[in-house]
């Protein structure tokens, strides 16, 4: 059997095992989405954002690209962030990293590795905001895993700098901002910062609407 195919059999067996505990579990699911959360998070195999939050589908809209980034000119994420607040009306979105972040790893390194590159300069900017902090760090593995917090709670500031989050907040006093970091080694997500509704910006990232 080739690997490809096994998904596809566990897919059948998924639904079967569903249908049988459950018979409106699918019909429900078709009629419509309402999630709670947007969660962005790192494209890695093995930081499934519904399995290790013990969530349904249904329960999480989600975003996933390499570390976890929030990218002013990423029209994909944007389109995603403005789905998620304007139409599925989010409460809370979750940027969530993980300590040992190849993306991470990569953005410290010298190494010419392609198109990537691009990527990882938005990572390469938050160690020069904080190089005091990170080359008073001798240890490459905590460097790197310093980094990673970092990296989040940068991507949480970008959210709250977008002309959608403050739209929102003025509005409707949602969402909140959460960044959180998930360890590979023991499966354990740890909350690093919160953004409240309407929490203070830099003036030079505030905007003012129409209808102000």
């Amino acid at each position: 059997m080739k690997s490809y195919e096994k998904l596809l059999l566990e897919n059948k067996a998924w639904a079967g095992i569903k249908t049988a505990s459950d018979p409106s579990y699918f019909p429900r699911m078709a009629r419509d989405q309402k999630p709670e959360f947007l969660w962005i998070g790192c494209s890695d195999s093995r930081v499934p954002a519904n399995e290790i939050t013990n969530t349904e589908p249904g329960e999480m809209f989600v975003h996933r690209n390499i570390a976890n980034l929030v990218v002013h000119t990423d029209l994909n994420l944007l389109s995603v962030l403005q789905y998620a607040v304007e139409v599925l009306e989010v409460k809370h979105i979750i940027v969530c990293g993980h300590y040992g972040c190849g993306g991470v790893r990569a953005a410290m390194t010298q190494n010419h590795l392609g198109l990537i590159n691009k990527w990882l300069r938005n990572i390469k900017d938050v160690y020069r905001a904080n190089r005091s902090e990170m080359e008073a760090i001798k240890d490459e593995n905590k460097k790197v895993d310093r980094l990673c917090e970092l990296n989040v709670i940068e991507q949480v500031n970008h959210l709250a700098e977008t002309s959608i989050i403050q739209r929102a907040w003025k509005n409707h006093k949602r969402p909140m901002l959460h960044g959180w970091i998930y360890g590979l080694n023991d499966g354990i997500i740890k909350e690093i910062t919160v953004v409240e509704p309407n929490a203070p910006i830099d003036p030079l990232y505030t905007f003012k609407f129409d209808n102000e």
